[in-house]
């Protein structure tokens, strides 16, 4: 099933839009869980009465030609096509970070990873929190920093930044996400030019990810971690190289006030392009110790002063990563009971709401896919299609069918319109 949805500046005086992202969410079934996938085996029953008041179906978040991840899969759920606007997972995150980006510089995510024996084993370094990651990345900072040439910038748990500025050229060069080579040896992954203007970049990279090994051994953290049974955050590796897109906002598309809640500055750096209020909670740490409560305390505040309010929750898809079956379970009853009913609890009515994972990580692979994944909406007038559950298998017999060429936030703007 094809749709085309168009939508212009909404008249929303009286409706509000609620859109609830659970990243990764969508698996695959798991042989443990008797065959069924982890969005099955939750007990959910707010997800559920959702499904059961709305309708639901299938969308597909990542194009073919692009690789699966949360960058391609939440421009498209905004409604921006990711073939146009996903420059670089970097370069969509420094804003969150307030880092500048000027329009020949190129910015990478650059995760603290932990190796072994030539490997990459972890790209999270055992999820190293902040206050350690922080000192390490100052560490590998004081070495290779150059101001106006090779800047670091710290950011959030493992994930942080590395900025080349004056290097337009990012995708003649090759960078593996280490989610995607955990087991694969370090000199079989490392960055690569894709042209031969490129090779001294390349190498600049090679040469930072070869030496922050010496750096980083020997650091106290580190020191602390060996010594406590953690994995070490031992080498830097930088991915996800972008340059700063120019997108329209969300209040130039539709019309709309909106606002984003969100552990992750991938999310916030596109609200930030997007136009959007990022809005911080304490305790939202991108992990399944979130502040469920509070981040839904927060989406039922700004639903007073905007008209849309996105709020995304990182856990599944880190409990995917982890091939965790059973964590990723419980961050989804967490998500459906501490976050999705406090909402349903406490926002006002009349509003609109939807509810989809951006991309499956199924926990079999331990990474994103470019599969199809549920959706549903349900508004004050939709007439239900019967569906009364919400997951991968149910949905395929959702009204909305399957789309593949449209986004999901037009589609609810369009179907909550007064």
């Amino acid at each position: 099933m094809a749709l085309t949805i168009r939508v212009q500046h909404l008249n929303v005086s009286g409706m509000k839009y609620i859109l609830v992202i659970g990243d990764g969410m969508s698996d695959y079934p798991i042989p443990e869980l008797g065959n069924k996938t982890p969005l099955q085996a939750a007990v959910k029953p707010n997800m559920d009465a959702i499904a059961a008041k709305g309708r639901s179906g299938l969308i597909k978040n990542v194009p073919d030609e692009c690789t699966p991840g949360s960058d391609v899969a939440i421009c498209s759920v905004l409604g921006y096509d990711p073939r146009i606007y996903c420059t670089g997972r970097g370069a969509l995150e420094v804003p969150a970070r307030n880092i500048n980006l000027g329009t020949d510089d190129t910015a990478y995510r650059c995760n603290i990873i932990t190796e072994e024996y030539g490997a990459v084993v972890d790209y999270s370094a055992g999820h190293i929190t902040t206050e350690e990651a922080i000192q390490l990345i100052a560490a590998v900072k004081k070495v290779y920093d150059k101001p106006g040439a090779v800047e670091f910038f710290p950011g959030l748990d493992y994930r942080h930044y590395l900025i080349m500025r004056n290097f337009s050229q990012p995708q003649q060069i090759h960078c593996s996400p280490p989610h995607d080579v955990t087991g694969q040896a370090i000199s079989e992954v490392m960055p690569k030019a894709k042209a031969p203007e490129a090779e001294n970049s390349a190498q600049l990279l090679r040469d930072m990810i070869e030496g922050s090994r010496s750096i980083l051994c020997n650091q106290p953290v580190n020191i602390a971690r060996k010594k406590a049974g953690k994995r070490m955050g031992n080498l830097i590796w930088p991915w996800g190289g972008g340059k700063k897109p120019s997108m329209p906002t969300l209040k130039d598309k539709f019309g709309i006030e909106s606002a984003v809640i969100s552990a992750v500055d991938l999310v916030k750096g596109l609200g930030a392009y997007a136009g959007m209020d990022i809005i911080s909670v304490e305790g939202a740490t991108g992990l399944s110790n979130t502040n469920y409560e509070g981040k839904a305390d927060a989406a039922i505040k700004a639903l007073e002063t905007h008209d849309l309010v996105c709020v995304h929750v990182e856990a599944p898809d880190e409990a995917g990563h982890m091939r965790d079956y059973k964590l990723k379970v419980h961050t989804i009853e967490d998500l459906d009971r501490r976050l999705l009913g406090r909402i349903l609890n406490g926002a006002k009515e009349p509003y609109a709401i939807a509810v989809l994972p951006d991309h499956p990580t199924p926990v079999k692979i331990g990474t994103h896919t470019r599969d199809p994944v549920p959706f549903m909406i349900a508004t004050p007038d939709i007439e239900s299609d019967g569906v009364n559950v919400f997951d991968e298998f149910s949905a395929e017999h959702g009204g909305f069918g399957l789309i593949e060429k449209d986004y999901l936030l037009p589609l609810l703007l369009s179907l909550g319109r007064s």
